[in-house]
């Protein structure tokens, strides 16, 4: 869902049912900020932008209702919730408490092959910014940070910063991408991915850190 109304996702992932595909696609749009807080969509007119029926689109809603990300109202649709910036100062502190000593503490862990994917899935970053393809950025941008805690071998705390993630409304992406310093700060997945090829957890745990006060004062700008 491109400024134009149009969609990233006209074609089925394998292995992904056309439920979990629009519904990645709307948590993503959601996140972004390309659904606005507070605002209603409906499933008819969300179809049209995908390209597919409502049906698939009236499911993945429901399921991203249960996240709590929007609220469903009789005959009228979906209105997406709205995030204070208590909220986000809340889920801000939370993944700095986690994600980068965590990153430390996996940075010896991460093999040749671990890394290989890791640095395709940055540059993936990368061209969704400098395409201006939010919800691909967003999308992309979560399974990167994901990928890379995976290696903690927690499944409560990937879980739990997947969480804290999607709650998240990155308001301040589309003005980002407009001036291009979206592209510069994607660019720090890259050098991400550098510090723990080199083995430098230290460094990489500083970088996290970086990474997610971008995150907080210029990508969730109100």
């Amino acid at each position: 869902m491109d400024p134009q109304g149009t969609s990233h996702l006209t074609v089925v992932k394998k292995n992904i049912s056309l439920r979990e595909t629009v519904t990645q696609a709307l948590r993503a749009a959601v996140i972004s900020g390309e659904m606005k807080p507070g605002e209603v969509y409906s499933a008819p007119t969300l179809g049209k932008r995908f390209g597919v029926s409502p049906t698939p689109v009236r499911e993945a809603m429901l399921d991203l209702a249960k996240e709590g990300l929007v609220i469903s109202l009789p005959n009228k649709g979906f209105r997406v919730t709205e995030v204070s910036d208590e909220d986000l100062d809340e889920i801000a502190a939370l993944r700095l408490l986690i994600e980068p000593p965590t990153v430390k503490e996996v940075t010896p862990l991460i093999d040749a092959v671990g890394l290989a994917r890791l640095r395709e899935m940055a540059a993936d970053i990368v061209d969704y910014a400098g395409d201006s393809d939010l919800i691909g950025y967003t999308e992309a941008d979560m399974k990167f940070h994901l990928a890379i805690l995976e290696y903690s071998g927690n499944r409560r705390l990937v879980s739990l910063i997947a969480d804290l993630r999607s709650h998240t409304r990155l308001l301040g992406l589309a003005p980002l991408a407009a001036s291009g310093k979206l592209r510069d700060m994607a660019l720090e997945h890259i050098e991400l991915v550098d510090l723990i090829e080199a083995g430098k957890a230290e460094e990489a745990q500083e970088l996290m850190k970086v990474h997610i006060g971008h995150v907080r004062s210029e990508w969730a700008q109100h």
